[in-house]
């Protein structure tokens, strides 16, 4: 449980960051940056309809003496005309309202995706579904709201009843003022309807942008998201230039005259008590053939591997005896270290998909990177290079002093991979097992293009500015204008560039993109909603985590790379043309 708040006018209940990937710019540091510089105590992240940028927020904000409230802007199913879906907020209280909205959310993407958008049928929002977490009723977004706005006051108060008994006492009015024509007609029904229903309202601001001039720039990406143009008058105009962060002294003046909802903004942080258990792998639990510890499984398995190991390396039984006590010594204390980190699962997992993959017909490669400094990994034949040989250091793979995850980089055919991964589903269980988030981003020369084009500026104009950013990898546009003159004559002697790259400049680095992680695949415990929500792309068949790499490790997900290569495919190719050939023997 989480300390007392300190006394504070005001928190911010809702925050759409660059991880609502389609309509939010603020950067996760600049908007836990102004929640610490307005001594805020507590702010909550709230994207649209995923946590991919939970772990991190999570870890900004306690690192700024800033609470963190964990929780997701919904879209609710409308089963009458799904082109008119709601919104519903959702904040975890408690570790059971985490895993609760890692299962709808979850949920939402595997069986209800309408027009790219995945939506949580409201049948799906029950007492035992939404226990932990509290609701906001989604302003004039959510169905209230949208029946308060039709002067439906019957279906409000219904969809309110309904509300208050699947979130009980932990549902709110919520109420907005955000300079958009339909504010002040839905807060007076909204607060007639609060009183009718004896519900408590919160005031929230539904932040989109981080400063009050961001909103051009916000608006463009917007426009990148749905592929529109800027100057199209016909385009639907979502947002407002009041979504910026507003401080808690504006928000206090906004609500002036209902005090209430402010205040109870800070009551429902303090009701927030979620915190993400950080830094504690948990390997799924291996199977071993007679039900022997896994400590003792991988001491036998890796002392027999050894032997074969030896036998081949030195055919001669004298020059075997000779060499076998070093390879012994080192192997001992191989086993010894891995078993005081806790990582003997690790390698016999590893070590049992490479196994199936060898006898599968799937050409695995002999092994890279620091994991081939270990004699452990050479005896169960993750590897096939004899460390000894090579004088390669088992420090520089698995370390005591600096404890990390051991991280074998494996490469398997490109053509065999994908088998390799589903006889891990069957063995762990497909809800355990899903590849990894990773999300691209607005780089240099991409952002200028992508503004250019928003700005409905000709191909050729554009591409030309985009090409005077140098050709290296990583480089940011403050170091292109730095190293290329032409950046700055072009600004001042053309309106049209100045005011792209000024727009790029803001929207540079911006998440744009959700992909799969190249060669990372997840095998959990349990169910991996237990750790994090999963997400589905669009017309795909595969889930993936919410969180990306760096971020499913921290809580507590292993990672394994599964690591498709083209050359092997190639050699194990060349080697069947070879065998066809008369007179050829295996």
């Amino acid at each position: 449980m989480s300390a007392p708040l300190p006394a504070s006018p005001f928190v911010h209940l809702r925050l759409h960051t660059e991880f609502s990937i389609t309509d939010g710019i603020v950067r996760i540091d600049d908007a836990v940056a102004k929640a610490a510089a307005d001594n805020m105590p507590a702010l909550a992240i709230t994207d649209n309809t995923n946590l991919f940028g939970a772990v991190k927020f999570f870890q900004r904000a306690r690192g700024r003496g800033v609470q963190p409230i964990i929780g997701c802007d919904i879209t609710i199913e409308n089963e009458k005309n799904r082109d008119q879906s709601s919104r519903l907020l959702l904040l975890c209280k408690s570790e059971a309202g985490y895993l609760n909205l890692c299962q709808l959310l979850t949920r939402a993407y595997r069986e209800n995706i309408w027009r790219g958008r995945a939506e949580v049928r409201r049948a799906w929002l029950t007492p035992a579904t939404t226990n932990g977490l509290i609701a906001l009723s989604g302003a004039a977004s959510g169905d209230i709201g949208q029946a308060l706005l039709q002067a439906d006051t019957k279906r409000a108060l219904a969809l309110a009843n309904r509300c208050a008994e699947d979130f009980k006492d932990a549902f709110y009015i919520e109420v907005q003022r955000a300079d958009r024509n339909t504010d002040e007609a839905y807060i007076a029904a909204a607060l007639n309807l609060a009183s009718v229903a004896d519900l408590p309202v919160v005031a929230t601001h539904p932040v989109q942008f981080t400063e009050q001039d961001d909103f051009k720039a916000h608006d463009a990406r917007v426009c990148i998201a749905r592929g529109e143009v800027l100057g199209d008058k016909r385009r639907s105009q979502d947002f407002t230039e009041a979504q910026y962060f507003k401080s808690c002294a504006e928000m206090t003046a906004l609500f002036a005259d209902l005090p209430e909802s402010i205040t109870n903004s800070i009551e429902i942080a303090r009701r927030c008590h979620f915190e993400f258990a950080l830094g504690n792998p948990r390997l799924p639990n291996f199977p071993t053939p007679n039900g022997e510890s896994v400590d003792d499984y991988l001491l036998t398995t890796a002392r027999a591997g050894l032997e074969k190991r030896l036998a081949r390396l030195f055919p001669d039984v004298a020059r075997r005896d000779e060499v076998r006590a070093d390879y012994t010594a080192r192997l001992e204390f191989e086993v010894k270290t891995i078993i005081h980190m806790g990582f003997p699962g690790y390698f016999l997992i590893v070590a049992d998909f490479i196994s199936w993959a060898k006898n599968n017909g799937v050409p695995v490669g002999p092994g890279r990177g620091s994991g081939a400094g270990s004699l452990v990994a050479y005896s169960l034949g993750i590897t096939d290079l004899d460390p000894l040989q090579y004088d390669l250091l088992f420090e520089r793979f698995l370390n005591p002093e600096r404890v990390s995850m051991p991280d074998f980089d494996i490469d398997f055919c490109q053509e065999g991979r994908d088998r390799v991964i589903e006889y891990v589903k069957n063995k762990y269980g497909h809800d355990s097992v899903s590849q990894i988030a990773t999300f691209g981003t607005m780089a240099a020369k991409a952002v200028i293009r992508d503004v250019g084009r928003v700005l409905g500026m000709g191909y050729n104009h554009v591409d030309g500015v985009a090409k005077l950013v140098p050709n290296q990898i990583g480089i940011t546009l403050a170091t292109a204008m730095k190293q290329e003159a032409q950046f700055n004559d072009r600004i001042k002697a053309e309106e049209e560039v100045a005011e792209l790259m000024a727009l790029a400049l803001k929207l540079e680095g911006i998440a744009r993109n959700v992909g799969m992680h190249a060669g990372g695949v997840l095998i959990a415990p349990g169910p991996l909603t237990d750790f994090t929500p999963l997400y589905v792309a669009d017309g795909s068949a595969s889930f993936i985590s919410q969180y990306d790499k760096d971020d499913v490790e921290k809580v507590g997900l292993v990672k394994f790379d599964f690591l498709g290569l083209t050359t092997l495919t190639i050699i194990e190719e060349t080697l069947a043309l070879i065998r066809r050939q008369p007179g050829q023997e295996d």
